[in-house]
């Protein structure tokens, strides 16, 4: 087996406490986010496994005697996941979830133990996240689809009542709410793959006054007036690489919460920034309250009175740390809300993970 401190390296990239016990049961791993939820995990390594962790089942039974890691069946290569209390001498007791793993030589030899420690008040905080998103996403689906089932049921069983200036605008609102359904499952595709690092960026030669004209355009012909856009573009623009759907949704987003949540005039500027540019969004509104700003790029944050997901500018700061750039929020010199964010000029990657 490696030595401890090159092995528990490699344990430290790992969002779970872990400890680790060689063959004989002595502790000679723990990374540091064991040592994290442990508290006071100073002279641990060198202990009996059992004696640095001792573990409490529901029933009051001492864990380690009811698994016998080191003398039970060869077969087991596996604890599942239990709900454990760490009760130490001098500490307060802690519930926490608890996974072990055997690893075995081929003659089915213990060669160490991998214990997985979770603390509960993660596993509780992920639960609820998970709760709010299942709501947000209930309550967001259930107007489209509500005005997607009515008018669809209506023209199905009324056809002939209707004139074909009334059919086409029952038509043309399903098919409007039938693009916001597409958009949120877009969002939640979108969250998933950015908690799980598995967001895929397609770069390209991107023209970003472009994609902003695009978004500013598309806005006006779907009815906001042109007076509430004013566009600066800085000259001398690098050449940069990018996604251009994942950069124009982000630009489509962070416009976007400056409408919902602003007033007056947007503007938009680009310009120059070492290798790469800066886009700035602001608006004339009453900014950003300072008790927010911590939260802003967070899941579901949002103004509950001007509704939406919450998810945008989480999405946006996803996208935009996939690229290698940065983004943050702030008041403006006027007094509104302003968010910017740096892009770097890329590199011509064709699929990164």
């Amino acid at each position: 087996m490696p030595e401890g401190n090159d092995v528990g390296s490699g344990y430290d990239a790992l969002a779970d406490g872990v400890v680790v016990a060689d063959r004989d049961g002595t502790v000679v791993v723990i990374n540091q986010a064991a040592r994290r939820i442990l508290g006071d995990a100073e002279g641990l390594v060198g202990q009996p496994l059992t004696k640095a962790l001792p573990l409490v089942d529901p029933q009051g039974r001492d864990w380690w005697e009811c698994t016998r890691p080191f003398d039970g069946l060869a077969s087991r290569v596996r604890q599942p996941e239990r709900l454990l209390t760490l009760s130490r001498p001098g500490a307060e007791d802690q519930t926490l979830l608890v996974t072990a793993a055997y690893n075995r030589d081929p003659h089915r030899n213990i060669t160490s133990v991998v214990v997985s420690l979770r603390d509960t008040v993660a596993r509780s905080r992920s639960e609820r996240s998970g709760a709010e998103l299942v709501s947000v996403v209930a309550h967001e689906l259930r107007s489209p689809l509500t005005s997607v089932k009515g008018f669809t049921a209506t023209l199905l069983a009324k056809w002939e009542r209707f004139n074909d200036e009334q059919k086409l605008h029952m038509l043309q609102t399903v098919n409007s709410d039938a693009d916001r359904l597409t958009r949120l499952i877009s969002e939640l595709l979108d969250v998933s793959r950015i908690e799980t690092g598995r967001l895929e960026l397609r770069k390209q030669v991107v023209d970003l006054p472009t994609l902003i004209e695009r978004d500013v355009n598309g806005r006006v012909a779907a009815g906001e007036s042109p007076q509430r856009f004013q566009v600066e573009i800085g000259s001398e623009l690098p050449e940069m690489w990018a996604d251009p759907d994942k950069l124009g949704q982000v630009i489509g987003n962070v416009v976007e919460n400056s409408l919902r949540h602003g007033a007056g005039t947007v503007s938009i500027s680009v310009t120059a920034a070492g290798d790469g540019a800066v886009v700035t969004v602001v608006d004339q509104g009453e900014g950003i309250a300072p008790a927010a700003l911590p939260r802003i790029f967070t899941k579901f944050w949002r103004d509950t009175r001007r509704g939406g997901t919450g998810l945008g500018l989480f999405i946006a700061k996803g996208i935009i740390e996939a690229h290698g750039g940065t983004i943050e929020a702030g008041q403006a010199d006027s007094g509104g809300a302003m968010i910017s964010f740096t892009l770097p000029a890329g590199t011509p990657t064709y699929l990164e993970g």
